[in-house]
């Protein structure tokens, strides 16, 4: 049985609605015809009710659920303010998930605008088994007793606000009224979106009716509490600029946009405010902006980085495609933990485990004051595609025992696994302890062991094969994509939006943890990791040096009888080059049939080897721990550091994309994706039986035409054959 839970938790910060300036709030949960209210209390401003309201998910007629704070008067009950919920938005809990944490929403009005006062609440779909059944509806829910240090140690259940691409293409300005007006005007616009600010470059036409057509690219997450503010200034002089006029757009009402079609323009009037008698007042003029403003829900906004992220779907809901699967996560143990911290004269340890895949995040519980932790916890998440990433990570909570009034602000970092679904065979359950590592300034050590149970469970084998044909990311990515300066800076903005928004969950997931989990700052310059990534592309390339030294011994005639058969193998295949192909195919598939006798019996782990952890040097670990902008001494050193060390960061990744394909390559035969290799070799068996009865010179003659196809017979989403090989793993995954 379905039921609609929602749980009112608390409110502050509400106005007075009496003549005392006071108000007696309650709240009314209303889904249709249904209404529940909680108890109310007099002349409380910032209530706690910690209410549980479940509704019959068969009877549910209703699109919204709505949450309203009313004062309790003897004629007529006031409105405070309320809070819609879209029901098609509201996220499902699957048992053994913990408990969603509820978060704070701001009030509005009737007519949709923002009011005094916020709501705390957490609304979930979810069956009788939820443990908040037996005491909902009109019954008192169960209270967390405890003080706040309590409510850390508790399992919960966090999900990331969704995300969009805001797209702001702003194209002219008209009638616009400089104070000067005896010199040509140098106009740009600024726009500000929470913390976010953009410019665009002076316009080129230097007159009052300034043209631009700039894209301006934000980051949103819903609910939007924040406008896009625009103000088009004049540069006056090198360091000063006028506001020409200024205007603020809410984002909950602009269009939202699915594919590549344009939306359409509107103008918006500028308003300016002057300064007379020390009062501001607004003048009415009809200078305007032209602009085209929407919310992008065909791309996918990106948190993570993408060599492994845990989600490719885009942010309209609209255009998911059904899950394949479920990705089932049992955190069990851990072993060997070191002491994180010292308590009454003696190290100790009190360890929680943070898992992310997807928009889910799920927390643990805190074991306190073990080295040998047992946790048993088991979560699911539905799997849209397989070559996704789920990490987990390990943090010592230092917001127990005071920590916070001592001073000890940041949880810190035990040690993350990150695992690849696609290295991970159908229904089978991996149990396997994976080394928690983490790099200190003096070097990588070793923080002690996990102990996880995996089991990624496949509804329908075909469509998962199907997915490696398809495209990796949305497919506007590839039309209209976006740059890589641009995809850095959005990043960047993602990341911080969603570690301040779980940061306001109650328990707060913190920000430290949400940044270690989305590795944060990897993009950085780093000696260590541009040595792993050189040596990452010689061990690719290894296989090629090999190759050409061997042909150069049988240039050479160093093996006699080798260099014979070698030149009657080529003989043959000169004769009957219909056998070249077939013979190359065919020598693949006996290679990855080969292979299968070593393929990886477990997902692999942070590998400190390969990372050259542990080989770097101090200076190098020190260099690479060092704040940006650095913090040397000598100005002119630091500048030319910080230069360096973004030059260097760019090549950096340049190196590791390149050692990325190579890895690819490899993973074709190496059986670290069962599937990828099961399809790649049996592809290779039945190219070799097709093209073996078909004539060399027609196959030819087909890829000839194809390759100088003309642009109109061009797809512009990538081939098949590319999307299969960018969702091969690389060992991305095990870099530290």
């Amino acid at each position: 049985m379905q039921y609609l839970y929602v749980r009112v938790v608390k409110a502050k910060e509400l106005p007075g609605k009496d003549l005392t300036g006071s108000c007696d709030p309650y709240v009314e949960v209303k889904l249709g015809n249904y209404k529940g209210t909680t108890r109310h209390f007099e002349k409380k401003s910032n209530p706690e009710w910690n209410q549980v309201f479940a509704f019959s998910k068969d009877r549910i007629q209703a699109s919204f659920l709505e949450a309203t704070v009313k004062d309790k008067d003897v004629v007529k009950d006031d409105l405070i303010g309320r809070v819609v919920f879209d029901l098609s938005e509201v996220p499902k809990r699957v048992p053994p998930d913990s408990p969603l944490a509820p978060q704070w929403y701001r009030l509005e009005d009737r007519k949709g605008e923002k009011v005094k006062g916020e709501l705390m609440l957490a609304v979930w779909f979810g069956t009788q088994a939820d443990e908040a059944f037996p005491e909902a509806w009109h019954s008192d829910a169960a209270t967390v007793s405890g003080t706040d240090a309590l409510a850390n140690i508790r399992s919960k259940v966090y999900l990331s606000p969704k995300l969009w691409y805001l797209r702001v293409n702003v194209i002219e300005a008209q009638d616009l009224i400089p104070t000067d007006k005896g010199r040509y005007p140098e106009v740009y616009v600024k726009a500000i979106v929470g913390n976010q600010v953009q410019r665009t470059r002076v316009s080129q036409s230097r007159t009052i009716n300034p043209m631009w057509n700039e894209d301006l690219m934000f980051v949103a997450a819903e609910p939007f509490e924040e406008p896009l503010i625009l103000s088009v200034e004049d540069r006056v002089a090198p360091n000063k600029d006028e506001v020409l006029g200024r205007c603020a757009i809410p984002l909950q009402y602009l269009d939202k946009r699915f594919d590549h079609r344009p939306v359409n323009s509107k103008w918006f009037n500028l308003e300016k405010h002057i300064m007379v008698d020390g009062e501001k007042k607004e003048i009415k003029f009809a200078s305007k902006i032209h602009m085209r403003i929407c919310l992008e829900g065909g791309y996918h906004v990106l948190d993570e980085s993408t060599h492994y992220s845990s989600d490719l779907r885009p942010t309209a809901k609209q255009l998911w495609k059904p899950n394949i699967g479920v990705l089932e996560l049992g955190i069990l143990n851990a072993t060997g933990l070191m002491p994180m911290k010292a308590k009454d004269g003696r190290g100790t340890t009190d360890a929680y485990c943070v898992a992310k895949y997807g928009q889910k995040w799920i927390r643990t519980r805190t074991i306190i004051d073990s080295f040998t932790p047992r946790w048993n916890e088991q979560y699911t998440w539905e799997v849209f595609d397989p070559c996704t990433v789920v990490t987990v990570g390990v943090f010592d909570n230092c917001h127990l025992h005071g920590g916070e009034k001592n001073g000890g602000g940041k949880d810190s970092r035990v040690g993350k696994v990150r695992i690849r679904l696609s290295t991970l065979e159908t229904d089978r359950v991996y149990t396997h302890s994976y080394p928690l590592l983490v790099l200190h300034p003096n070097g990588v050590k070793k923080m002690g062991e996990i102990h996880l149970a995996v089991r990624f469970t496949c509804s329908s084998l075909l469509n998962m094969m199907h997915m490696y044909s398809l495209p990796l990311l949305p497919k506007m990515h590839y039309i209209h994509p976006l740059t890589v300066g641009q995809l850095d800076n959005l990043r960047h903005q993602a990341t911080q939006i969603v570690s301040m928004r779980l940061t306001r969950a109650e328990p707060p997931l913190r920000k430290e943890v949400v940044e270690y989990m989305l590795d944060v700052g990897s993009h950085m310059w780093s000696m260590r990791r541009s040595k792993a990534n050189f040596f990452r592309i010689m061990g690719v390339l290894s296989g090629l040096i090999a190759v050409g030294k061997w042909f150069e011994q049988i240039c050479n005639w160093k093996n006699p009888i080798t260099t014979v058969l070698i030149h009657l193998l080529f003989i043959i295949l000169v004769l009957y080059p219909e056998l070249i192909l077939p013979t190359i195919f065919l020598y693949l598939f006996l290679i990855g049939v080969w292979y299968y006798r070593w393929r990886p019996r477990h997902p692999p782990h942070m590998d400190t080897r390969l990372s050259h952890a542990d080989s770097a040097h101090p200076d190098e670990l020190d260099e690479e721990f060092d704040t940006f902008p650095t913090s040397r001494p000598s100005d002119i050193v630091r500048m030319r550091y910080d230069r360096l060390r973004s030059i260097a960061g760019r090549i950096q990744t340049v190196v590791g994309d390149l050692a990325t394909q190579g890895e690819r390559l490899q993973s074709l035969l190496s059986w670290r994706d069962p599937r990828a290799t099961a399809l790649f070799v049996l592809f290779c068996l039945i190219a070799a039986v097709i093209l073996y009865v078909t004539p060399f010179q027609v196959v030819a003659l087909l890829v000839g035409i194809y390759v100088l196809r003309h642009p109109r017979f061009r797809y512009r989403l990538p081939s098949v054959p590319l999307n299969f090989f960018r969702r091969l793993p690389a060992r991305t995954d095990c870099m530290l």
